[in-house]
């Protein structure tokens, strides 16, 4: 898609040369890089879990995310099962396209080489964006998809080509395949619009026929969370208490939300936005992004929440010191060397952290747990192995569980946890559960079995069961990890 719109050269009137030759070395670095990052003995606990789904049934929809990022792990296991490094290439490619895509943004913006080379360096050097750019998740994908999803808005609002905006439909509807903070992104977008314009985008029929194919195709994930009662929504008061400790709460949203852009793109963020907030015709952006952090401040999402934007302001932002230099300021001609520097030295040290933030004790964990649960299986008897299901204390636990499963021989997984628990519950001849997970144990089943029995460390048998597991499974589901 992103090529197609490339070649229309038809209405390029005005815009620079696209930098291609350093764009796309910028870009190779980057793959490079997170291709090397994805050497390691452990998944990350996300891209876990869109494994350990991917080898479920699929579905159009999971409880806590639209389909995509596990159709794609589905896509990769098929082509090399068990491969930690085909795993990654979709989030790799992802990321490595949003530095080009970038850099087109700049272009669309009007900004020459120098602009788009530095609009590529900052996000390439985005420190969250560098950490997960190689881990196969939603949030590793949407980065892309909005950077898209700008690019074709103000292509359009350069070329005023209203085919192009079909293609915006398809982008969203892809996006809310992704991640459902597309729809928030859209309704502040429409809003903004309204307010400060180009209110011409919503008077054009093309423009409701490409919200007529977003709909489409973001409509089998929203009849799957209609007819298992809006977990989605429910999502929202969880992250708000996770990250009351995992981030710092609202404070730490607040900063984070700019910190993760990286050092360079903290200096193009905020110059970006002051630039956008000025121009009466990209106002709107600008709004839309504030927005959007209020909101997100707010609710306390996660701080990554608004990775998504950041190619666009770090655009305008390059934009600015363009039109400085052009001005006669000649000390913005050398402001791309330390942006190459700082780009570089902030996205190496995103992949150091990421990867302790994937095995930070050194031992694999999920092959701990997977080699632990088959030890405890093949210790039981056998007509009591036959009949006895295993459960994962939450979704990352079963994920670990589902992708060493294979090579320990274990049997399904089961988990009331998250999008596990909208799975079918255990067989009815399973009369015992080898419950897998931390402390404190199999609380949530104590009610349901006579006896539960601590095995080992992170593992428990529960025996005696008192009730079908139709009717235990609605009760001890959890959208909580």
């Amino acid at each position: 898609m992103l090529g197609t719109l490339a070649r229309q050269e038809t209405s390029t009137r005005g815009v620079p040369v696209f930098a291609r030759p350093l764009v796309l070395l910028i870009a190779g670095i980057v793959a490079v890089a997170q291709f090397v990052a994805s050497f390691g003995n452990e998944y990350w606990l996300d891209e876990v879990a869109m494994l350990g789904l991917s080898r479920h049934p699929l579905q159009f929809g999971y409880a806590d995310q639209p389909p995509v990022a596990v159709l794609l792990a589905k896509a990769m296991d098929t082509i090399a099962p068990g491969s930690m490094l085909v795993l990654h290439l979709p989030a790799i490619l992802a990321t490595t396209a949003t530095v080009v895509v970038a850099a087109l943004i700049a272009r669309e913006l009007g900004g020459d080489r120098r602009a788009q080379v530095i609009t590529a360096f900052a996000q390439a050097g985005t420190w969250w964006i560098a950490m997960a750019g190689h881990w196969l998740s939603p949030y590793a994908l949407e980065p892309l998809v909005w950077g898209l999803l700008f690019f074709v808005l103000l292509r359009w609002i350069r070329t005023r080509s209203d085919g192009l905006l079909l293609w915006l439909g398809v982008v969203i509807g892809i996006g809310a395949e992704t991640k459902f903070q597309i729809f928030l992104l859209c309704a502040l977008l429409v809003l903004s619009v309204l307010i400060f314009g180009p209110r011409e985008l919503l008077c054009t029929p093309t423009f409701w026929a490409g919200a007529g194919i977003a709909v489409l195709l973001a409509a089998p994930t929203l009849i799957w969370q209609a007819l298992h009662g809006w977990p989605q929504l429910r999502m929202g008061s969880i992250v708000t208490a996770e990250n009351a400790f995992l981030s710092g709460g609202r404070s730490g949203t607040a900063v984070g939300m700019i910190g993760l852009a990286g050092v360079v793109g903290v200096v193009l963020f905020g110059y970006g936005l002051w630039r956008l907030l000025r121009d009466p015709g990209l106002r709107f952006i600008a709004v839309m992004v504030l927005g959007l952090w209020a909101f997100f401040v707010v609710t306390s999402g996660r701080p990554y929440y608004l990775g998504g934007c950041y190619a666009v302001v770090f655009a305008a932002g390059a934009l600015g010191l363009q039109r400085r230099r052009e001005a006669g300021h000649t000390r913005m001609r050398w402001f791309v060397w330390p942006a190459a520097v700082l780009s570089a030295a902030c996205m190496a040290s995103a992949l150091y952290a990421s990867q302790i933030f994937v095995n930070p004790t050194g031992t694999p964990t999920g092959e701990r747990f997977a080699s632990h649960t088959a030890n405890a299986l093949r210790a039981l008897p056998a007509e009591q192995r036959e009949h006895t299901a295993v459960l994962g204390a939450s979704y990352i636990v079963a994920g670990y569980l589902d992708a060493y499963a294979p090579q320990y021989g274990l049997p399904e997984i089961h988990s009331p946890g998250r999008a596990y628990g909208y799975f079918a519950p255990p067989e009815e001849d399973k009369s015992s559960a080898l419950y897998v997970g931390g402390a404190p144990g199999p609380e949530a089943l104590r009610p349901y079995f006579g006896q539960v029995r601590r095995l080992g460390p992170d593992l428990w048998l529960c025996t005696e069961k008192r009730d079908s597991w139709a009717s235990i499974w609605p009760k001890i589901r959890t959208l909580e990890v």
